[in-house]
């Protein structure tokens, strides 16, 4: 470590080789599985959608038909509801990472999310409930922005793609422990409270866990040099060194000089100078499109297996069965994570999802419904993972956050309208109308990413960021 102190003068460089260095190791993977935890709830909370609709319509809270917000369903509303307080909180607070730190945002958005939950589980109105999902929202906004931004600086380069397919696999598997839980509960009344409730409220007691996963966690030591903290930003990663070179039985390495980054607060008007600007462009447009074929099959899995012919009891099944996709296909994407270029996982993905989801239109068993739905959650899995990975390379540690939460909130915005859209679709073009509405969305996201995209594969942060 004081090896590294003396060849590498500058202190933010010397911060990014000691980084780089650290081995694939528990130490390392059990502080990707905190990081992961607290978006574990996060993921509960978010796909609620597609599994506490059925609930809140059989209490009576939500009406079935077109009578919620521009004369769609309520679902449709409480959809939008949620993906307009994400907009919000990636928009307008995904820049409190990079003045604050990841670690203090980390445990305070969640926090946040887990009051508004709270309330929510006990509203009896629509109104009620879709204005507690919009602030719960803002929350879960900052959280997945504070997430992406503090696993990309922490993850050696050799890493950094198997680091976020592990991310992935944790954050997901909160969505089959959601499927079955509402399986359970939503079809019920434990002590005479309707089943929706406890689901709320399970999801909720995140909040027990925070103190636990926020002690563990060191703050970011890009970030703390990047800022001129840089005592702190040593003993940070000496601290990681330490547990590392405990576990392995040996001295790390020694590390290599690489390129730097300009030090200092950033700016948000950064994004848009060179050769940010393109960057910035594309994954706007990425993100405005890649949700639909995301969301628009996941939060309403449930309401198209009812198109298809399934009651109530047996579309939650079904969706719970695919569910289960969510934490695996992550995992098998550690296969080939850091080994090919990001960019072509993404575009691969979005074919993927295309061709998968028209198929899935033309089907009518039960079999293979659930056959293709898992394909089509499988694709999704491959696009999110690397996507997540992708964009918070693409921008510097100074403003990582804020970039991350500008462009992320198109997609944010994107899926407000499509809760809507998704909706339109289904009332009046079935499951062939919704699968045509994703096909040429995730065109849209072949072009963007194939034509425009950088290459980041094996790269440091701080070389991809010139």
């Amino acid at each position: 470590m004081q090896n590294a102190q003396a060849t590498i003068p500058n202190i933010p460089a010397e911060i990014t080789v000691r980084i780089d260095r650290l081995p694939s190791c528990w130490v390392f993977w059990r502080l990707i599985a905190l990081l992961s935890l607290g978006g574990f709830f996060e993921m509960y909370d978010l796909f609620q959608t597609a599994y506490l609709s059925p609930g809140l319509l059989s209490s009576g809270i939500f009406h079935a038909g077109a009578k919620g917000l521009f004369g769609l369903t309520d679902q449709a509303t409480f959809a939008a509801a949620t993906f307009a307080g994400l907009f919000i909180g990636t928009i307008v607070f995904g820049s409190v990472a990079d003045r604050f730190g990841r670690r203090a945002i980390f445990t305070i958005s969640l926090l946040w999310y887990t009051a508004a939950s709270l309330a929510m589980s006990m509203q009896n109105t629509s109104v009620g409930v879709d204005l507690c999902r919009l602030i719960a929202g803002i929350g879960i906004g900052v959280e997945l922005v504070t997430i992406d931004a503090y696993i990309s600086e922490l993850a050696p380069r050799d890493l950094r793609g198997r680091a976020f397919a592990v991310n992935q696999s944790i954050q997901f598997a909160a969505i089959p422990v959601l499927a079955l839980i509402s399986s359970i509960l939503i079809p019920n009344a434990p002590l005479g409270i309707p089943g929706w409730r406890w689901v709320v409220i399970l999801g909720a007691s995140a909040a027990i866990a925070v103190w636990f996963i926020r002690r563990s966690i060191p703050e970011s030591p890009r970030w703390l040099a990047q800022q001129g903290r840089f005592d702190e930003a040593r003993a940070a990663i000496a601290g990681i060194e330490v547990r590392v070179e405990a576990e392995l039985g040996h001295a790390l390495r020694e590390p290599v000089p690489t390129a730097s980054e300009a030090g200092g607060t950033g700016k948000f008007s950064e994004i848009w100078v060179p050769p940010y600007r393109r960057r910035t462009w594309m994954l706007m447009v990425f993100n405005f499109f890649q949700t639909i074929g995301f969301y628009g099959f996941g939060n309403w899995v449930p309401a198209l297996m009812a198109s298809k012919g399934a009651n109530v009891a047996n579309s939650l099944q079904y969706s719970t069965i695919i569910a289960f996709m969510y934490p695996i296909g992550p995992l098998l994407c550690l296969a080939f994570a850091d080994k090919y270029e990001r960019k072509w996982q993404i575009v691969t993905a979005a074919i993927g999802t295309a061709s998968f989801g028209l198929l899935f239109a033309q089907q009518s068993r039960p079999g293979m419904l659930i056959v293709f739905g898992m394909l089509i959650t499988l694709s999704n899995n491959l696009l999110s993972y690397s996507y997540h990975a992708y964009q918070a390379e693409l921008f510097p540690t100074r403003i990582r956050a804020r970039a991350i939460g500008f462009v992320y909130s198109w997609s944010r915005l994107s899926t407000i309208l499509t809760s809507f859209m998704i909706a339109f679709f289904l009332q009046n073009f079935g499951a062939n109308g919704v699968f045509a509405f994703i096909a040429g969305s995730m065109l849209m996201v072949v072009l963007s990413i194939g034509i425009f995209g950088p290459r980041t594969a094996g790269l440091a942060l701080e070389e991809i960021s010139h």
